[in-house]
């Protein structure tokens, strides 16, 4: 039997919406690998969902600059903390995948409430999105911060639900990360994976409800469901 259309699209954040590659760059200008932005960003889940399990609820701007300045003291960089703030300042100034606005304004039109629900801060996803076409379509920017347990943990998105006042069934959690799909479908909610490289979704976790290469084909899939 289908799912039925979702009332509400709970959408990650960091690489879901934003485009790391041009970290890239600002890892080569202060003397880092540019090939060592997906090790760094890794690292700063493996950190946060340890801490996590400790029962801490650190920010993503703690791990991911206490993981820079590591990389920098090792780089030899003679500001380690400059450096590292220099590429944070990068990070929060990333634009949205070329899929992402039009596909958000089209699952607005289907009359779909949109939220994010990001590992990081709030303010990063407001400041991807806010000033986009698709900023009128976002109704509220939710942060795990609130929530005292990151993604996947299901307090995390039990805060999304309860800010909302939407049920599991009936909310879908879009992302790129299979973690977070996990976490969503055991949390009781409906899945997107959103594979815009034709990765190979790992067969350790249970599958997404729906597989999409964009939010556009996202939008589309969502469209011809019944409510």
């Amino acid at each position: 039997m289908s799912l039925p259309r979702p009332d509400l699209v709970v959408l990650d954040v960091n690489e879901t919406l934003s485009d790391l590659a041009p970290l890239a760059d600002a890892f080569g200008d202060v003397g880092l690998d540019p090939g060592d932005v997906e090790a760094w960003f890794a690292g700063v889940l493996r950190d946060a969902f340890a801490l996590g399990m400790l029962g801490d609820n650190p920010s993503f701007a703690e791990i991911g600059g206490a993981l820079l300045r590591a990389r920098l003291r090792a780089a030899g960089h003679p500001d380690p903390s400059e450096g590292a703030q220099q590429v944070l300042g990068r990070f929060v100034a990333l634009s949205p995948h070329p899929d992402v606005v039009p596909g958000l304004l089209a699952l607005a039109e289907q009359g779909c409430r949109i939220v994010t629900l990001s590992n990081g801060s709030a303010d990063v996803a407001r400041a991807l999105l806010a000033d986009t076409a698709a900023g009128g379509v976002i109704e509220d920017y939710l942060a795990v911060g609130e929530a005292d347990a990151w993604k996947p943990d299901a307090r995390a998105y039990a805060h999304a639900l309860a800010a909302t006042g939407v049920a599991a069934e009936r909310a879908v959690l879009v992302a790129v990360h299979p973690w977070d799909v996990e976490g969503a479908r055991r949390a009781g909610l409906q899945t997107a994976w959103v594979n815009r490289t034709g990765a190979v979704y790992p067969d350790h976790f249970g599958p997404a409800d729906r597989e999409v290469a964009s939010v556009v084909d996202l939008a589309a899939v969502l469209g011809e469901l019944p409510r």
